[in-house]
């Protein structure tokens, strides 16, 4: 780069300023025409080469500079705001990601989704809301798609008009993403695109703090995770499930090995010794997938104390409870299904998929003996999320699932189930007493232990 830019021609130094509308709407989502000018001057006026080899951030700043510049140079009269956005805007719009880059930036927000170039959403706190600003065209959301996907070596196009992937942390997306991209013909709205944020890795404390369950009841799922206890976190859709395991898996102790599978890498344990593994998807060829069901096979070889998996959605389940009725105990993982009674149905339903063939009263009686504790969480009308029931299944061998509830939530309104309301305690039985004892742990003050008559 000669100085801040490379050789521009003398007609255009020379000539006057174009009329462009004073205030905001000269940078605004009215004016998309100033943004488009302006990115195109400073492609031009830029060395590509020498922007290569910086860093983002060194990057990002020389471009700034050269935006200032330039927008001095072009005669604008703007406002500092607006000087400001206008040169934001642009760079984002030519090396980064254009509108997503302060919707990447903003905590508050959990997932975008892009619904064609003209309808943008996000998910904050919970709920659903538009976004106003939106991509002026499809070329320019197809361009912001390949420079997603192109940064995890992934490729998206007629041939191939799927594409899922997990980004990792970087400046841009400092908790990292998954980002799901499906484009026409497939997708009629024209280019959809999910991404996921992942979220801050949060602990029970700040759990509590949140109101998503009682100091009763995470004190037991301590003690029971301590304890050894094989533990399902249960949950519709983005009912934080993923969270709550991860504040889990905080209380294995610091001495065991833990090997953690997903599909793509969210949990943030805190232990020294964890192994991640994660799964692949299939090339262009449609080879060299590695599903989660392999990698919980592999694990079983690699000597681990406990064993956490991100979800169970599939024939890994079978692998799952086989792990966990031979001696590798404490394993932690998630399913969906909406109350506790269906997530033992949907285990077993899932281990029936893999490609072995077992009668599904075996199943039944795999899935008794291996699960020992589940945690429901559900997401309110209003967005909150909200551990609604922890039970403990007390059936055995071939008997039809039976639990018996330590806590469960109990709005205060039958109307309002998501609204306010309070935990409910409920009675243990002597096994699950005997239990925590065999291992130096108790049940907490607050739980009775109901003896069978």
């Amino acid at each position: 780069m000669r100085g801040h830019f490379s050789t521009a021609s003398d007609e255009r130094r020379a000539a006057p300023a174009r009329p462009v509308r004073q205030g905001a709407s000269a940078v605004g989502d009215a004016d998309e025409a100033v943004i488009r000018r302006f990115k195109a001057i400073l492609l031009d006026e830029i060395d590509l080469g020498e922007l290569s080899r910086m860093d983002a951030s060194q990057r990002r700043v020389r471009l700034e500079r050269v935006m200032a510049h330039l927008v001095s140079r072009e005669g604008l009269i703007l406002s500092s705001r607006q000087r400001n956005q206008l040169v934001r805007r642009v760079v984002d719009e030519a090396v980064g990601l254009g509108v997503l880059e302060p919707l990447l930036a903003d905590d508050t927000i959990s997932e975008i989704m892009i619904n064609g170039h003209h309808e943008l959403y996000v998910e904050r706190f919970g709920t659903l809301q538009r976004i106003p600003s939106a991509f002026s065209s499809e070329e320019q959301l197809v361009q912001t798609i390949d420079r997603i996907v192109s940064t995890v070596n992934r490729r998206v196009d007629e041939s191939n008009p799927m594409v899922d992937a997990r980004l990792p942390p970087d400046a841009r997306m400092p908790r990292g993403a998954r980002v799901h991209v499906v484009l026409p013909p497939l997708a009629l709205n024209g280019p959809v695109v999910t991404i996921r944020l992942f979220p801050k890795a949060y602990g029970l404390g700040e759990l509590l703090a949140r109101g998503t369950l009682d100091a009763t009841t995470a004190e037991l799922l301590r003690r029971c995770v301590r304890a050894r206890l094989n533990v399902i976190v249960s949950g519709g859709t983005a009912s934080g499930k993923t969270t709550m395991l991860n504040a889990l898996s905080a209380f294995i102790p610091e001495h065991e090995r833990i090997i953690t599978i997903e599909d793509a890498a969210e949990l943030s344990l805190e232990q020294e010794h964890v192994i991640r593994l994660e799964t692949r998807p299939a090339n262009v060829e449609g080879t060299g997938a590695v599903p989660i069901r392999e990698l919980v096979r592999n694990s079983l070889r690699m000597r681990p104390d406990r064993i956490v998996v991100g979800e169970c959605r599939g024939g890994e389940a079978l692998d799952m409870l086989q792990a966990m009725n031979t001696g590798h105990e404490g394993s932690l993982t998630t399913v969906h299904a909406n109350t506790a009674g269906d997530a033992l149905t949907r285990l077993q339903t899932l281990a029936s998929m893999s490609d072995v063939e077992i009668p599904f009263p075996a199943l039944h009686e795999q899935v008794n003996q291996a699960v020992d504790v589940i945690v429901q969480l559900q997401r309110g009308s209003d967005g909150t999320r909200r551990v609604v029931s922890c039970d403990y299944v007390t059936s055995e061998y071939d008997e039809p699932f039976r639990l018996r509830s330590l806590m469960r939530w109990e709005p205060a309104s039958a109307e309002n189930a998501s609204g306010s309301g309070r935990f409910v305690v409920g009675a243990a039985l002597p096994r699950l007493r005997d239990r925590l004892a065999a291992a130096g742990e108790r049940l907490p003050d607050d739980i009775p232990v109901e003896e069978r008559r």
